[in-house]
């Protein structure tokens, strides 16, 4: 007896129907929209730029079948202010979606992001406490929540280990302050060629506001409406300024002493810390001398305090997936695997201040760098004392004209509280505009 054959072309019709049909249902189901942008956020080179956001949907869509999560790639960090931007006015903004600290106060001032307390509230799987309380603050605008911490960064001071070394100095310990700042800045500038002018430097780029952070100094309060800059710890700061610029024997340091291994210490994000510590970027940028990083020196009033920016995850007020939303963003700011994922993959800090302490944050740091004076553990300490950056309206504005005020004020003889008073007025009008 014969065996009948298939018919080809009725199984082909019938893959036809099938893979037709399981279309269907695939855009049928629900799909969560994702902003995001290529690269770091943080102006660092940065290989794999969506493997974070690739493994984060991965992780979500086995936890939530038939959810599909999509988004647009090829957008460039400087791009992506524009782009989001015009999503929100054409009305297809994405369900979620990055924002960096500086643009997150005119979106929540805007309405356009999602309070997200109720939302925390009612989840018993999440908690605050899995954040240092700066990180947090950054997704907070008038005492509510509206964003979520995905990735953080704090300054640290690079130290070059090469000229240290010849100088026959050691790194500072961990806890130095501005007075071990200024005595080594005095012993290590000086003239080494003998043609009578300084090429050799104790430190590049630290700025008063660095210095008025160390000190324990907020500048402005809170909502923006006014100013501290008549603070005696601002004083301090700017007296310490004066001294430290006083060390360069009147020469303007530049970014090319430092590169040219000429300068001993210099601020730096922990994200160049991290891309130019390890081969083969520690060649290409800083090949020709050895360094490490450590805290900034405290003031005298305050401590090693560091400003602590954030990459935040916020949610769309027009969302109609509030629920799918608010997991995808917890898997961006809390689960363990994507955040061990921010310091590995974008060189950054991750949200959850447990995993820099774990075992797997400690071996990346050894695998980088080898012998180094901070631990994974020393970082998650400095991010613990970290503060938040300021964000209302008329910042911009207002530091500008500080700026330019205080670079004047620096040349001037000291005392400088009368100055100060005059400033804060100034400014406090700027900001009541």
């Amino acid at each position: 007896m014969s065996v009948k054959r298939p018919n080809k072309f009725a199984l082909l019709i019938l893959l036809i129907a099938l893979l037709f049909i399981a279309w269907l249902v695939r855009r049928s189901s629900p799909v969560l929209t994702v902003g995001i942008f290529a690269g770091s956020n943080w102006g660092v080179p940065q290989g794999e730029p969506y493997a974070i956001i690739d493994r984060a949907i991965a992780v979500f869509e086995e936890a939530h079948p038939g959810v599909r999560v999509t988004y647009v790639s090829g957008i460039q960090r400087e791009d992506y202010a524009e782009w989001l931007a015009g999503a929100f006015l054409r009305g297809d903004a994405p369900d979620v979606f990055l924002l960096p600290t500086e643009d997150f106060t005119l979106y929540a001032e805007k309405g356009a992001l999602m309070e997200l307390s109720s939302l925390m509230e009612g989840d018993a799987a999440f908690s605050d406490e899995l954040y240092d309380q700066a990180a947090f603050q950054n997704g907070q605008y008038a005492g509510h929540l509206y964003a979520l911490p995905m990735e953080n960064m704090i300054t640290l001071m690079f130290v070059n280990k090469t000229l240290l070394a010849r100088e026959g100095i050691a790194i500072p310990p961990l806890d130095w302050t501005w007075a071990d700042f200024l005595a080594l800045s005095r012993r290590l500038t000086k003239d080494t060629d003998g043609d009578g002018a300084p090429d050799q430097f104790g430190s590049y780029d630290y700025t008063w506001q660095q210095a008025a952070t160390a000190n324990g100094v907020r500048l402005f309060r809170e909502d923006g409406k006014s100013s501290y800059f008549a603070d005696p710890r601002m004083e301090e700061a700017l007296h310490f300024i004066k001294e430290l610029e006083g060390t360069y024997a009147g020469y303007t340091v530049t970014a090319r002493d430092f590169d040219m291994g000429r300068v001993a210490f210099r601020p730096f994000t922990f994200a160049e810390y991290r891309t130019y510590k390890p081969y083969p970027w520690r060649v290409k940028k800083f090949g020709s001398f050895e360094w490490d990083c450590i805290p900034l020196p405290a003031g005298f009033s305050g401590g090693n305090i560091s400003t602590m920016d954030s990459l935040l995850v916020g949610m769309s007020a027009r969302t109609e997936r509030r629920e799918l939303a608010w997991a995808f963003m917890k898997i961006l700011s809390s689960d363990p695997e994507i955040q061990a994922m921010v310091l590995e993959k974008a060189h950054a800090l991750p949200a959850r201040r447990d995993v820099i302490r774990s075992r797997a944050a400690q071996e990346i740091f050894l695998w980088d760098s080898g012998e180094s004076a901070m631990t994974a553990g020393d970082v998650g300490d400095a991010m613990q004392t970290a503060v938040t950056p300021y964000r209302f309206e008329r910042y911009g504005a207002a530091m500008l004209y500080a700026d330019r005020a205080i670079a004047a004020l620096i040349e001037e003889p000291p005392p400088f509280h009368n100055a100060l008073n005059r400033l804060q007025k100034e400014i406090n009008a700027i900001l009541q505009q």
